[in-house]
């Protein structure tokens, strides 16, 4: 008899170790520290455009709709790129590729269900907030991976509206409404998002030429790359510098968004006058801290205000 209990209780053991590997592989797929960043900025839209009252209904209601949207898209997207992650240095220990989450149909559903719990929350915010939400995801699932990303050198813009979604989606979720200032708060994030992927390709791009994805700074001179990176790192500053203006911002936003931005932007400004992958490298790390902060600087002015 107790070598029965031993043999149930060791079973059990093994089964409850298997159930929680099996979580983390799903949650690993939703890629949450860049979910966590971008419904940081859709937390910021909402403060931003509530005036810093945020009501707590609206609140949670972000949190979980926007974490179930992003986390859909990363999910549905690593599903598409299966084929490629498996062959990328970078990529090839993420759930499918390593089987620890099969068959990938199981990936798949998981990304729609996550999906359309993102789209019931999103009308529970509005008419607006559900277009904006049905936005993001056809424009990250649809534009960029399955249509621009193995075909166009430009695809992260293509599929960069997605990213100004989730500050919009805040903002209409505060007000009901869009104008100006959320705008310029999204394509803030828009401009953001060249800076940020363009730099970890480069540093990656052998990788990214193994699976033919013709990355800008994969196919084009690495000159030519840099001073497209950096170009976009000075269109985002401009922007950070006219939220200020747009949205009656104080010191605080202002001082933060020349600090940080004359920061991120002297670095790939150097790093179009000296290419390197470990600056490329460096540069990528920067960024979500960038976006991260100048983020947590709007909410700081307008709370202080």
């Amino acid at each position: 008899m107790e070598g029965n209990a031993s043999g149930l209780s060791l079973a059990r053991a093994r089964s409850g170790r298997a159930w929680w590997r099996s979580a983390l592989a799903y949650l690993e797929l939703t890629k949450p520290l860049s979910v966590a960043l971008l419904v940081f900025t859709g937390v910021g839209g909402l403060f931003v455009g509530s005036g810093g009252r945020p009501d707590g209904r609206s609140l949670v209601l972000l949190l979980l709709a926007g974490t179930a949207g992003a986390s859909a898209a990363n999910v549905i997207t690593c599903y598409i790129d299966r084929d490629m992650d498996a062959i990328m240095v970078r990529t090839r220990r993420r759930p499918l590729p390593t089987g620890r989450v099969a068959p990938p149909s199981r990936a798949l559903l998981f990304g729609l269900v996550l999906m359309a719990l993102s789209l019931l929350l999103a009308a529970l915010q509005g008419p607006l907030c559900l277009a904006l939400m049905a936005l993001g995801l056809f424009d990250n699932i649809v534009v960029y991976s399955l249509l621009a990303k193995r075909r166009n050198r430009l695809s992260v813009l293509w599929g960069g509206l997605s990213g100004g979604v989730p500050v919009a989606y805040g903002w209409a979720a505060a007000t009901g409404t869009l104008g100006l200032t959320p705008l310029l708060m999204a394509s803030l994030v828009v401009l953001w998002i060249p800076n940020h992927i363009w730099n970890l390709a480069l540093y990656h791009a052998e990788d990214y030429r193994k699976v033919g994805v013709p990355m800008l700074p994969v196919v084009s001179e690495l000159s030519k790359a840099v001073r497209c990176i950096a170009s976009t790192v000075a269109l985002m500053f401009a922007a950070s510098l006219a939220i200020h203006f747009a949205g009656g911002f104080g010191a605080v936003y202002l001082a933060a968004a020349v600090v940080l931005g004359l920061a991120l932007l002297a670095g790939n400004t150097y790093l179009a006058l000296r290419p390197s992958r470990p600056l490329a490298w460096v540069l990528f790390k920067l960024s979500s801290p960038y976006l991260l902060l100048l983020f947590a600087a709007m909410m700081a002015d307008v709370a202080i205000r």
